[in-house]
């Protein structure tokens, strides 16, 4: 059973698309953050993908910002990190 404290939502599973959506991503750059290590944390069932609402959350509350004058954000591009090509 559930933590009396859990949202039904903190608790929910979303595929890529969906997650995409929350976010106001495309499911693409959702798909290119896993190929570079830049994303949320997800899991894998099987062949499918899924993302904990939580853990979109706590990925886009790294980009957190108060003003244009504060270092940039611990949320990085998709694309690759070490300037190479991503392994496949």
């Amino acid at each position: 059973m559930a933590n009396s404290t859990d949202s039904p939502a903190r608790s929910r599973y979303l595929r890529t698309p969906e997650a995409g959506h929350f976010l106001g991503l495309s499911g693409r750059t959702l798909e290119k953050h896993r190929t570079y290590g830049t994303g949320p944390t997800y899991r894998k069932i099987g062949g499918r993908v899924i993302y904990a609402v939580h853990d979109l959350e706590a990925w886009a509350d790294l980009g957190l910002q108060n003003s244009t004058g504060e270092p940039r954000s611990q949320i990085r591009a998709a694309k690759p990190q070490d300037g190479g090509r991503a392994a496949i």
